[in-house]
């Protein structure tokens, strides 16, 4: 089975695998392991940050960045679709108590205008039915709309302009890598713009757990004990640190060849009859991509596809495909070559359905004759 439904499904390589059973480990809660301080270290070096945060998964980066900078009843201002408002369950809701603003975007990547009818629609001023708007969110690449990508000057410009509006700024940075090597900006220039940034391990990079989150000291002082509140304090978790060490070492340049093979795959995939290609050069490694014309369901389409061996998921009216590094060039060409089959197949299916129909309605005019 190929795999294509995200990029979360690359499993650990072997090698990387030898370096988490021989990882140094420690306590972590009490800032005891050498492997996760090592991390801590190289992260927050690598995001040009006083200070980083290990936790086993992204999401919970955002819960506690979201709790450390806002209030119970504050706004946090975030684009429509991103992952912390669309994916995460309400769990901003729940674990801080605040509500959403979404922002308007065609791509994910908004702008000042955008930022400034939000707000319209939050009383900016202090006033008595009004929540406070207290922190602007960035998603850097932006999943749901085909793994677009900010450019510095875009991401520099919102975040400036809600400085002065008072706002506080967060990057869920959970394909920063993908961005850095696709722009060939340095992580640290686009994480300087925001007041905390995350990122993941557990997706292109490779590693099966991890996440970091960075920002001023103070900052990440606050986010240590939200984290201990919310359960996410362990204890040898070197050997997850460990993963995440092997994937900054050896995964980070070889992202752009699941770049290129996303370019390839959504090229391939425009050229057959039927589908339509949301972007034929996608900016990293998500391709989006429509099957209304075939006539079926989005999900009968993925069990035909699932059925010739070739896994791929559904957002929205769309479908969607990730490329990884447990995914190669052949891959994406059987991958390509099933989507294929299953067009025709549901070509000649309709054909005979119209055939039968065109029957039924010659047997109806001759009995009406």
């Amino acid at each position: 089975m190929i795999s294509l439904t995200s990029d979360t499904e690359t499993k650990p390589t072997h090698a990387m695998r030898q370096a988490i059973a021989n990882a140094e480990v420690g306590d972590e809660q009490k800032g005891e392991d050498p492997t996760v301080n090592r991390l801590l270290e190289r992260v927050a070096d690598l995001l040009g940050k006083e200070a980083a945060l290990f936790f086993a998964c992204g999401t919970i980066c955002n819960f506690v960045s979201i709790k450390t900078h806002t209030r119970p009843a504050d706004v946090v201002l975030a684009e429509q679709m991103s992952h912390i408002i669309r994916a995460e369950s309400g769990g901003a809701a729940l674990t801080s108590g605040v509500l959403m603003e979404p922002i308007a975007s065609e791509r994910g990547i908004f702008t000042v205008d955008a930022i400034e009818q939000a707000l319209g629609r939050v009383a900016t001023a202090p006033y008595l039915y009004s929540a406070n708007p207290r922190l602007l969110c960035v998603e850097q690449t932006h999943n749901f709309r085909g793994g677009s990508v900010w450019r510095l000057n875009e991401l520099r410009e919102v975040c400036e302009f809600s400085r002065q509006k008072g706002l506080a700024t967060h990057m869920d940075g959970a394909r920063l890598l993908n961005a850095v090597v696709a722009s060939q900006t340095q992580a640290k220039d686009f994480a300087n713009c925001v007041d905390s940034v995350w990122i993941d391990f557990t997706k292109g990079l490779g590693a099966p757990m991890g996440a970091v989150l960075a920002g001023t000291r103070e900052f990440i002082s606050e986010a240590r004990r939200y984290k201990h509140i919310f359960g996410g304090a362990m204890r040898q978790a070197g050997i997850i640190a460990a993963g995440c060490l092997y994937a900054l070492d050896h995964h980070v340049e070889r992202l752009q060849e699941d770049h290129d093979n996303a370019t390839y795959l959504a090229r391939r995939l425009s050229e057959i009859e039927g589908i339509t290609v949301q972007d034929t050069k996608p900016d990293t490694n998500i391709v989006f991509f429509d099957v209304s014309q075939l006539g079926i369901d989005k999900g009968m389409f993925l069990t035909l596809l699932q059925q010739y061996g070739v896994k791929m998921g559904a957002v929205g009216q769309s479908i969607r495909a990730v490329t990884h590094l447990d995914v190669s060039r052949a891959d994406i060409n059987f991958a390509v070559d099933t989507v294929s089959k299953v067009t025709k197949f549901l070509g000649s299916a309709a054909l005979k359905a119209e055939r039968r129909d065109c029957e039924i309605s010659n047997i109806k005019l001759l009995f009406a004759s």
